[in-house]
């Protein structure tokens, strides 16, 4: 779990963005941009809203917007409310007389029913086969889609012990990119995201913490970069 508004907030002065700019290329208003930052979604309309703009805000800062919309619904939408009864137009008296009603029809048609049958049974004799049931044909089991594994989100901290080139890309070699540039000496940059890659020019001087959990970039970030998720660091190859 993190705190959405909090990682909303940094990325955007992080990236040194001010309000007007995203609300002209998101077409989000600078209040709702400010609700979601505050994580005061009282202030928007309606769960759907929150939903559309969480995603839309942190897909334009470079994060997974899909991230943030599934910790909103984990801690936040509870459920829909069951709709209120409807009151009945009729009067107690009304509503019996009909009941009244359906009952003697329904036990008429059972007995015609079954005057029928005990006819048609008479007719064709004791001796008679009876007729073997028609096979059904049973209906095709659904095939069970197995459900894709759940990604775990990762927090990761990159440090600087010394001036360093750093590049981070989401999800792979390929990805978007969040950053690129060179840190100095105690220099620290958060960031939220399912998966990860890492390329740094000087992999010793650079210190990362996944979830909290302190990791040792190998020598392999400087000539293929490395994967990082919630689970730990795996060497890749591109750039």
């Amino acid at each position: 779990m993190f705190e959405i508004g909090n990682s909303l907030r940094e990325a955007r002065i992080r990236q040194g963005l001010d309000y007007q700019e995203i609300e002209q290329a998101t077409k989000v208003r600078v209040r709702y941009l400010r609700a979601l930052e505050d994580e005061e979604f009282s202030v928007l309309p309606a769960s759907t809203y929150v939903k559309g703009f969480l995603r839309t805000y942190a897909d334009y800062l470079g994060l997974d917007g899909g991230l943030y919309v599934d910790e909103y619904n984990s801690r936040y939408v509870i459920g829909e409310e069951e709709p209120p009864l409807r009151r009945a137009s009729m009067t107690t008296h009304q509503h019996r007389r009909v009941e009244s009603r359906v009952v003697v029809i329904a036990l008429a048609a059972i007995a015609i029913v079954t005057a029928l049958v005990i006819a048609a049974f008479k007719s064709t004799g004791s001796g008679s086969n009876t007729p073997s049931a028609s096979t059904q044909t049973l209906p095709k089991h659904k095939k069970h889609h197995a459900k894709k594994p759940t990604v775990a989100p990762a927090t990761l901290i990159v440090t600087a012990t010394s001036p360093t080139y750093v590049k981070l890309r989401l999800a792979s070699p390929s990805g978007k990119q969040v950053f690129a540039g060179t840190l100095d000496t105690g220099q620290s940059h958060r960031w939220y995201a399912k998966r990860f890659w890492i390329a740094a020019s000087d992999p010793a001087a650079v210190r990362v913490s996944v979830n909290g959990h302190p990791r040792r970039l190998p020598a392999a970030a400087k000539r293929v970069g490395v994967l990082v998720t919630a689970s730990g660091l795996k060497a890749s190859s591109g750039a």
